[in-house]
């Protein structure tokens, strides 16, 4: 009898197999950790508060802080005052990056948080729920001395949650509240070496606009972006793996096409989660390098939604796969109850996102989290996500409680059984409890690299050597779900072998395969009509092969 290639190995080069992902596993995380940077580099801007002396603010002129042509700027907001310079006429600029660098592609990224430094005045108090309404303009260039081209120009609001932790009495005014720092800008591409923003506080007493937040001393931005190094190296490793899980996934598919039968649920399953695989290998990344591709970030995070959805579709339909007595297999319909749950959580997130970042594209200025209405739809997605994975796994928790306690059936019987039906049972058993195995590793193996990335500084210092946390975390989990989804197709695709005859109460069973010795995974066997041979047609669960009397 025929079955996949984990029941038909020995433990001898099963142990090899595991030998080599290992090697691999550990490899993925010494790149990440010894030759890859940290991940990310957080960069801080002051801003330079410029001084618009034209009587025409609307009329286009860029503000740059240092360089040939720096603009005409003061050191304080108090300075402002006996120059008769209004709020009005103060642009605060901040040049990205800083003096004698710049930008690169390689960077992907650019992600901005505000800080305001707001001091205390008793007769410019901060209101309760106030909103700091901001005009910024961002723009760009790739000479030092080329113009300035507009990149994007928004009215960009944004609330002030700001304590104040001594008494408000006249001797503690020029004190600073501290506030909570606010999103300010996400750029999903890096194409250009330099970027200019101007950022305007208009004030406008009869509509209310920029009243009562304080008295604003400056603006300071952190700048967020991706390490090149690191970008490198994550490079690589795509351009590595997507030829590695290519293959297998057309040597899997291939073995399953050799069978007399058409493919089951479980194998159309493994090969869906392969072909997700895949899809997020797949290095597009490149062209990131050479195109302002700024929809990168979002289609970053669908390509894992896909593969995230399907890993846990893979799971629930394979614990199903495996209830031994259960007839209802087979079907994708069967399992509408627990693939539902992840199929509303996944599309939940998607519209998030499509929100939060797909709005980016057009408006980098833009986050769902500054306003009431976007705040409370936010959270509502969320929490709906969040149900929809708590239900996946009670489902999931129920249905390998279910599949133990089979297990745990068939054990105490699998002596009195046939040889055929014994080793089929033995099979199932073996190979459920080995994936289950390997799935709690890396699910541990993620939860706990996630928690020390969290925890530490980013990097250990062991001697002269410095090992990046944050980066072996990166590397070695996105390798080690490959090597997951790697194990999965190779283990668990048609093996060319048989187990042989069986022996049952002195009568042979005879059976005679009608394809070739690389072709029995599956085949029909024809058995004689002994009645004592009768049972075996038990196993005719497709996954392990097609039966007939």
């Amino acid at each position: 009898m025929a079955g996949a290639i984990i029941e038909n190995m020995s433990t001898k080069k099963l142990c090899i197999v595991g030998g080599i992902l290992l090697v691999f596993q550990i490899i993925a995380f010494l790149v990440g950790g010894l030759i890859a940077p940290g991940p990310t580099t957080a960069v801080s801007y002051m801003s330079v508060k410029c001084v618009d002396v034209r009587k025409n603010h609307h009329k286009t002129k860029w503000f740059v802080p240092w360089g040939p042509n720096h603009c005409h700027k003061i050191r304080d907001i108090d300075e402002a005052i006996p120059k008769e310079i209004g709020a009005n006429d103060i642009v605060f600029s901040v040049h990205i990056p800083l003096p004698s660098m710049e930008m690169s592609p390689w960077f992907q990224f650019m992600l901005f948080i505000l800080q305001l430094d707001i001091a205390f005045k008793l007769n410019n108090q901060i209101r309760e729920n106030a909103e700091v309404s901001m005009d910024v303009s961002l723009a760009y260039r790739d000479d030092m001395f080329a113009e300035w081209t507009e990149m994007a120009h928004e009215r960009v609001p944004r609330k002030l949650k700001c304590i104040f932790t001594s008494p408000k009495t006249p001797e503690h005014e020029g004190r600073y509240y501290e506030c909570d720092v606010l999103p300010f800008m996400e750029i999903g591409s890096v194409a250009h070496k330099y970027y200019l923003l101007n950022i305007r506080l208009p004030v406008n007493e009869k509509k209310k606009i920029n009243v009562g937040i304080g008295e604003i001393k400056d603006i300071r931005l952190v700048g967020i972006h991706q390490n090149g190094g690191f970008t490198k190296v994550w490079f690589a490793m795509k351009t590595f793996l997507t030829p590695s899980i290519f293959i297998i996934m057309v040597w899997y598919w291939r073995r399953i096409t050799m069978m007399s039968r058409p493919p089951v649920l479980l194998e159309k399953v493994i090969f869906a989660l392969g072909i997700s695989m895949t899809f997020i290998n797949i290095p597009v990344e490149w062209f990131s390098i050479g195109f302002d591709w700024t929809w990168m970030l979002l289609f970053g995070d669908i390509r894992q939604g896909i593969f995230y959805a399907m890993l846990l579709s893979f799971w629930i339909i394979f614990c199903g796969e495996h209830m031994m007595d259960q007839h209802e297999r087979n079907h994708i319909a069967g399992y509408w109850k627990q693939v539902g749950p992840i199929a509303v959580g996944s599309f939940c997130l998607f519209i998030f996102d499509m929100c939060e970042r797909g709005v980016q594209l057009t408006n980098p200025f833009y986050s769902i989290w500054t306003t009431d209405v976007g705040t409370e739809l936010a959270m509502a997605f969320i929490i709906v996500a969040g149900i929809c994975l708590c239900l996946y796994f009670l489902f999931l928790c129920f249905m390998v409680f279910q599949v133990f306690r089979n297990i745990n059936g068939k054990q105490s019987s699998l002596p009195a059984m046939s040889k055929v039906r014994r080793l089929h049972y033995e099979g199932l058993i073996f190979r459920f409890k080995f994936l289950m195995l390997i799935t709690l590793a890396c699910a541990a193996m993620t939860i706990i690299f996630f928690i020390v990335s969290q925890v530490t500084e980013g990097h250990w210092k062991w001697g002269g050597v410095t090992v990046q946390v944050n980066s072996a975390f990166f590397t070695g989990i996105y390798g080690m779900w490959n090597l997951y989804v790697f194990a999965l197709m190779f283990l668990y695709a048609p093996s060319h072998k048989n187990y042989g005859d069986d022996q049952s109460n002195g009568e042979q069973c005879i059976f005679r395969n009608r394809r070739p010795r690389e072709e029995v995974w599956g085949t029909r066997l024809r058995f004689s009509h002994d009645t004592r041979c009768a049972a075996v047609h038990e196993l005719a669960w497709p996954f392990s092969l097609l039966l007939e009397h």
